[in-house]
């Protein structure tokens, strides 16, 4: 009986990602792991080349219903500190070729953000993330400043603190 309570949150959690495969999970404070994918548009793009500039990176799938949720939120804070250096970054752990629907998904969102591709879900070891959506906000320097597992929230009092003391001071 008690195996019947537990199967279905089970199955959630594997419907929604991968369980880590390497390291430990990644702490705020440290420095982020390096990890690099193909963009949506077949460039090779990393973190390494983000270094120097605030990067908020979230691991999210076309499937993913909570995900759908937060495009929106990370559309805002895209516009609202893009201009100003914040590199807003998606990474689609869709499974397969998927680039065409991971653009119209970002088109019916009015998305405007980067995407990366990962359809091996190597985001997920390298993060050690469980599920989707998760979020990390990586500093200039490369530290984790943020994580958050769940839809992010574009009016988020502590993400938008961390962004702002994040970004270059306006001159």
């Amino acid at each position: 009986m008690h195996l019947l309570r537990i199967l279905p949150a089970a199955l959630l959690l594997a419907a929604c990602g991968d369980v880590p495969r390497a390291g430990g999970p990644v702490r705020v404070g440290a420095e982020a792991p390096s990890y690099a994918a193909e963009t949506l548009d077949g460039e090779r793009s990393s973190l390494s080349q983000m270094h120097g500039k605030p990067v908020l990176l979230n691991v999210w799938a076309t499937w993913c219903h909570p995900c759908r949720q937060e495009v929106p939120a990370l559309e805002a804070l895209h516009r609202a500190y893009g201009p100003r250096g914040l590199q807003v970054i998606g990474v689609s752990i869709d499974q397969g070729d998927q680039e065409q629907g991971i653009r119209e998904f970002m088109q019916e969102y009015n998305a405007s953000y980067p995407v990366w591709l990962d359809p091996d879900g190597e985001v997920t070891a390298v993060f050690s993330t469980v599920g989707v959506p998760n979020t990390f906000l990586i500093g200039p320097d490369g530290q984790v400043l943020w994580k958050h597992v769940g839809p992010v929230k574009a009016d988020d009092a502590e993400l938008r603190r961390l962004i702002e003391t994040s970004l270059p001071a306006a001159s």
